[in-house]
């Protein structure tokens, strides 16, 4: 299978993460560390579901792998405040994460750009019109 390229962001990110994550201290690391590290794996694992779905319901897991992201970023800073990692660490991994943004709030906008637009009072679900 070809891959989406942000997959292959995410999983370049995940993996400086990785070695991040091994220099917490063991309190640290089982706590704020493992967080983040569900967090990355959450994001990991709904990018690659995301490819497999139809457009709808693609729109749909995308925009919340895009707040899952939010989060994420949310305690790799709080991870930064309490000195976790360092600022160079920092900045790094939060360049990786924008990124990884911006390249899934573009196939979230493709996707709903090539949708027809939806009637007024007009559900959809999953393929199926409903009225």
């Amino acid at each position: 299978m070809n891959l989406p390229q942000v997959i292959i962001k995410e999983k370049e990110a995940y993996t400086f993460w990785q070695k991040l994550h091994r220099d917490f201290p063991r309190v640290e690391r089982l706590g704020m560390g493992q967080k983040i590290e569900n967090l990355f794996l959450s994001v990991l694992e709904m990018t690659f579901s995301s490819a497999y779905l139809p457009s709808e319901p693609k729109i749909i897991m995308l925009g919340k792998t895009i707040s899952r992201l939010d989060v994420l970023k949310f305690f790799i800073q709080i991870a930064w405040e309490n000195k976790l990692i360092s600022t160079e660490q920092h900045i790094e991994l939060s360049q990786k994460l924008e990124e990884i943004g911006r390249q899934l709030g573009g196939w979230k906008k493709g996707l709903e750009t090539k949708l027809p637009p939806k009637k007024a009072g007009e559900m959809v679900s999953f393929g199926t019109t409903i009225r």
